[in-house]
Parts: structure tokens; C-alpha cells; sequence
């Protein structure tokens, strides 16, 4: 069958990493580090597990940052190649498991944590229900991977056909489309962060970035009820009537914009120092960086006022020229938020994927027509390039889609 292949090798990532600014066609060339090629079918690690043909399966930013080589080196110890990638997707069960019968419509919850493994004896992060940063993702009966997407055993969405376990496995409700499926895991990303942040009655809420996973923690915000004043830093008109309809209620710029807008905002003043950005006293209460980028994290310590908090939502890379006296001056609290697991809400406890389709089918967040562009996979070339340009190419999310038997 056809795939999209990552191949380790360091030549090709120091090609990709030198020269993806000035050549961005280099991250589907011949020097890339990704390739679509025939590969076998994977096999089934042990009779537990399932065969998934997919039917959708989106292109992640973790993804993105992969193939284009912007991401830090920090996962490549714990992966195994070459990997099928794609871990955002819907598809179709080939044989039936624990109650899901052949032909039953599903999402995957990548993260390869203990119970998918085998280990009966689970890390202190899977006994918390935090699967996400299971401590166990190189060792029991697959070989190392974080996710479904990232592991060589597994395959992933970025082909017609992968394995998974059925404690990965969740059943798409009918009354639920296969473009609000394939946004399950990333609004789950969002719901996780979120939740994991502290979000007082009166605080002001910035949202850096309104690429996906901006606007789905717009929505993740407004779809457990918090009905805080939220700042979307938004570059592109499209972006910007996103995040309104999913509940911003002030657009900001981005940029050297924002250290106009958000003094306008919040009654913050500005200093110049000598050298570099300006210096708030005041600012946002809490801020949630959606890009991870150096100066998006930068602006995200800056523009927050003391005592307040700054949630990494984005994936970061190695970041530099960032002013930790912020933190430090102001006494921030600056966490990460990665992935999900099993969420404490409202005196209960709930698996995150089963929050997401809750509140996907109860309206709480209308999300469907956030998939804008489709391709097959033979077209990776325009899908990857498209995605890598979405804000000016005018799109959110881009899917493969594949065939159905």
C-alpha cells in the first residue's frame, strides 16, 4: 500500500532544517526526509490488536514541524524508523474487538501508553490517567513511539491502512461527521489545556495564534462554559471571522501590533528599555501560546501580568531570545500542555477523546467546517505545501482522504 514514510537521516535533516526558509519546496523533494513509497501493510504486534483502514486523517502542526525540520531533536530518542505518520484520524475497523463490531466507524487516541504496550505494571504518569506522558513509550510489546504516527510498528493515518489497540479505540457516534472525527484528537489537545489551567471568573485571556489549535482553544474555552473576555492575536481575515464565530471577543494583532493592542486592552503601561521589546507593567491574566515559536513565547511572558499564567499549547522548538526575567519579575506560572488522558471535571472524572465527542454532539462546539481542504495522498506535495501556508493560502485544516472499499 501507498504511505507517507519519515526516513532518519541526519544528512537530509541538516539539508531540510539549512535550507527550508529559502527553499520551502525542499520538505517534498527528493532531499526530504519524508517519502511516499509502496510498504507493507503492518502486521498485528499480538491478537489484541485491530487492523483500521482510514478514512480521513489531518495534517498536524507536530507534523508539519517534522517534515520541515523546526521542531527540536528532544523526540528522536524515543521513536523508532522509519514511521508512518498520521495520528489525527477517523477510519474504519477491519475486524471486530471489546464490542466494536467490523465496519464500526472510529478515532484513534494515539499516545502509545502502558495499556497499549502490554505493561501491567503502569508508570506514575498512566496510574494518574495522564497516558499522554506515559514513561513507558520505549519498552513492552511495540517498539518505542509516543504516538500512533511516530512508532514503525504501528503505521499511522498517513496510509489506507494501520494497527492499533483497542484501548486507542473510540466509536464516532452517527450523528457526527468524519470532518468533525478528524478533529477530535486536536480539540482534545485544547480541551486538555484548558482544563489543566486555572481560569478565574474576571480574567482576560489572550490566545496567541489562530492557526487550528488557536481556534480550537477558543472553542474549548467557550465549550466548558467559561465566559472570560478572550484576546485572539489573529493574522489573516480568515482566521480572525474564525475566532469570532467560535467566541473571541476582541481580535488583536499580532506582532509588534500586540504592544499597542493589549495596553489599549487592559490599562498595562509600556516601557521602552534600551534594547529590545517593550516591558509591561499590567497585561493579560492568562495567555495560551497556540505557535511556539521564540517570539511567541517571548510575547507571551511579556504581555502577561504578574501573578498571572502562560499555557504551551503549540509545539515548541528550542526557543531563543526569551527574556526569562519576565518570569521571573513577575512571577509567572508557565506550564505545558501536551496532549490528554482522563480529565477531572465538574466532580467527575472523563476520558478527554469522550469529553470532546460530548461536547461536539451536544453543539457546544460546532467544528466540521474547520476542515477546508482535502487531497489524496498520491497529491502530498500540495497538501504539505498547502498546509505549511495555510494562513495566507486562506485554509484552517487540511485532510487525506482516502477511498472507501
Amino acid at each position: 500500500m501507498e504511505a507517507i514514510e519519515y526516513v532518519r537521516s541526519v544528512p537530509r535533516y541538516l539539508a531540510v532544517k539549512a535550507l527550508y526558509r529559502r527553499l520551502p519546496g525542499i520538505v517534498t523533494s527528493h532531499a526530504a526526509v519524508i517519502r511516499l513509497r509502496d510498504v507493507p501493510e503492518p502486521k498485528l504486534p499480538n491478537d489484541q490488536w485491530v487492523r483500521v483502514h482510514t478514512r480521513l486523517c489531518g495534517i498536524c502542526g507536530s507534523d508539519l514541524a517534522t517534515v520541515a525540520a523546526k521542531g527540536s531533536p528532544y523526540f528522536s530518542p524515543l521513536l523508532s524508523f522509519p514511521f508512518v505518520l498520521g495520528h489525527e484520524v477517523v477510519g474504519t475497523l477491519a475486524m471486530g474487538t471489546d464490542g466494536l463490531p467490523s465496519g464500526t466507524r472510529v478515532v484513534v487516541e494515539p499516545a502509545l501508553h502502558c495499556a497499549v504496550r502490554g505493561i501491567s505494571l503502569v508508570c506514575p504518569s498512566c496510574e494518574r490517567g495522564d497516558t499522554g506522558t506515559c514513561e513507558n513509550i520505549t519498552r513492552g510489546s511495540i517498539a518505542p513511539g509516543i504516538q500512533t504516527g511516530y512508532c514503525r510498528d504501528t503505521g499511522g493515518g498517513w496510509s489506507r491502512s494501520f494497527v492499533a489497540h483497542p484501548a486507542q479505540l473510540y466509536a464516532v457516534p452517527d450523528d457526527l461527521t468524519d470532518e468533525e472525527a478528524a478533529l477530535i484528537e486536536p480539540f482534545a489537545c485544547s480541551l486538555h489545556a484548558v482544563i489543566r489551567t486555572a481560569l478565574p471568573t474576571e480574567a482576560t485571556i489572550l490566545v496567541l495564534g489562530c492557526g487550528t489549535i488557536g481556534l480550537l482553544t477558543i472553542a474549548a474555552i467557550r465549550a466548558l462554559g467559561f465566559g472570560n473576555r478572550v484576546l485572539a492575536s489573529a493574522k489573516y481575515p480568515h482566521q480572525q471571522e474564525w475566532a469570532r464565530t467560535l467566541g473571541a471577543t476582541d481580535i488583536v494583532p499580532t506582532g509588534s501590533g500586540l504592544y499597542r493592542a493589549i495596553p489599549d486592552a487592559t490599562g498595562a503601561l509600556t516601557f521602552q528599555p534600551e534594547l529590545g521589546k517593550p516591558v509591561l507593567v499590567g497585561g493579560v491574566d492568562v495567555t495560551f501560546d497556540c505557535v511556539g515559536s521564540s517570539s511567541s513565547i517571548d510575547d507571551a511572558i511579556r504581555l502577561t501580568r504578574s501573578g498571572g499564567s502562560v499555557t504551551l499549547v503549540g509545539m515548541p522548538g528550542i526557543a531563543s531570545g526569551v527574556d526569562w526575567t519576565n518570569i521571573w519579575h513577575k512571577e509567572l506560572t508557565v506550564r505545558g500542555a501536551y496532549a490528554y488522558g482522563v480529565e477531572k471535571l465538574d466532580e467527575r472524572s472523563v476520558k478527554t477523546f469522550d469529553l470532546a465527542m460530548e461536547l461536539m454532539r451536544r453543539g457546544a462546539a460546532p467544528l466540521g467546517s474547520l476542515v477546508t481542504t482535502r487531497h489524496r495522498l498520491a497529491d502530498y506535495r500540495n497538501a504539505i505545501r498547502g498546509a505549511l501556508a495555510s494562513g495566507p493560502n486562506g485554509s484552517v485544516k487540511t485532510v487525506f482522504e482516502f477511498p472507501r472499499d
